[in-house]
């Protein structure tokens, strides 16, 4: 750089062939972003290693006893010392020894729809929504609940996402070339639906001929259970299997001889994108089968679905309204619909939960039980059910 003089005057740290030059704005940015990084590692590993004094929490993390144990040259345990440490089990039905459940407002405002349906009219569909662990998977299950206890035939998906993301084994349709077959997925849903619908599949019948290859047929008349039968014994016609299925319960039940519940958990993910390069939905046989039971061109049941960015590869975990975790293609297939949002504990249902909680011994932590540790609890969890088991196991 050079001076009023005429001399020139190198920078320090340079070379006396080196010339300083003003860094790009790129580069500007490159540098503060790392910058950013190195701080919040650092206040991460700052916050891992303090210790928690038990007399102001409620609760701390395995992390911070980990990085403890680190530090002092213990050895690390080998699984986890507070996930859920009273019990070996992860189930709390395993872990109190009884099965309790609490009906919200939103299973019961479902009930009472589907109680004054008209099974005359084209099936209406149901998408339960809300945010994250707020209940919309037990929503549903109280809707199976009440539809088997009163003889309807139950077509559940209960992981949907599970036929978009763990696609162990693909084979070329037999039926139509320019789609894949899941055996392995196909096979698992019929074993599931026949255990389910088990005393149906004698009194249903077969409305034509299905040819599976050169020497096995099903003849017209036959129960569907030999049908099912077919797909678990002969795993590689398992995905058509489950296309027959679809078919056949879909005419009988607009033909007035079933009620049928359609029931899908997380019916977004079959408009969303698969963890699978260069392959559309709509080429997966089972979703273009599942897409064809969605549509309410049948009589004689109804649709419910759930919508939730858990499990869907490539969603926003922040997103919970219908049209955000849809898109503008399902939405539109889906449409018209009723919405049904499930929203956090109300302070009655939270104070239940709390209680239940106590009288069984779950909250151990000598402040859990205080008003001031009720108000913590409260305070931490924002009333959500997924948060509140999470943060009590722990107590």
């Amino acid at each position: 750089m050079r001076g009023r003089g005429g001399v020139v005057r190198r920078r320090e740290g340079l070379g006396p062939r080196q010339r300083w030059r003003r860094p790009c704005r790129r580069e500007v940015s490159n540098a503060l972003r790392r910058k950013g990084k190195m701080l919040r590692n650092l206040r991460r590993f700052i916050c891992q290693g303090r210790k928690l004094d038990l007399d102001r929490g409620l609760h701390t993390c395995s992390n911070t006893w980990q990085s403890n144990a680190a530090f002092e040259g213990a050895p690390l345990p080998s699984e986890k010392p507070r996930s859920i440490c009273r019990t070996p089990e992860n189930d709390p039905v395993s872990t109190f020894r009884e099965t309790c459940f609490m009906v919200r407002k939103p299973g019961l405002e479902l009930i009472n729809y589907l109680k004054h349906t008209n099974l005359a009219h084209p099936a209406i569909r149901y998408v339960i929504y809300g945010e994250k662990t707020t209940g919309k998977t037990m929503t549903l299950c109280h809707v199976i609940h009440y539809c088997a206890r009163h003889n309807w035939v139950v077509l559940h998906i209960p992981e949907a996402f599970s036929w978009v993301r763990k696609c162990e084994e693909l084979l070329p349709s037999s039926y139509n070339p320019q789609r894949f077959d899941q055996p392995l997925e196909a096979s698992a849903w019929l074993k599931n639906f026949k255990i389910t619908n088990q005393r149906f599949l004698n009194e249903i019948k077969t409305q034509q001929r299905y040819m599976w290859n050169k020497r096995e047929s099903t003849d017209e008349g036959r129960p569907l259970g030999e049908v099912i039968d077919q797909g678990l014994t002969r795993v590689r016609n398992a995905t058509d299997v489950v296309g027959v299925v679809f078919k056949e319960l879909k005419q009988q039940a607009s033909r007035g001889t079933l009620k049928l519940l359609v029931a899908v958990d997380g019916v977004n993910v079959l408009w969303g994108r698969t963890v699978i390069q260069k392959l559309d939905k709509s080429e997966l046989t089972l979703i273009h089968n599942l897409r064809k039971m969605l549509a309410n061109d049948w009589t004689g049941g109804a649709i419910v679905t759930t919508v939730t960015p858990t499990g869907a590869p490539y969603t926003d975990p922040k997103f919970y309204l219908p049209y955000d975790l849809l898109g503008r293609e399902g939405f539109e297939a889906l449409d018209p619909f009723v919405p049904i949002q499930v929203f956090n504990y109300t302070d009655r249902e939270f104070e239940g939960c709390y209680q239940y909680y106590i009288e069984n011994k779950w909250l151990q932590h000598e402040k859990a039980t205080t008003d001031e540790g009720r108000l913590e609890i409260w305070f931490l969890t924002g009333c959500n059910p997924g948060l509140l088991e999470q943060i009590c196991a722990f107590l």
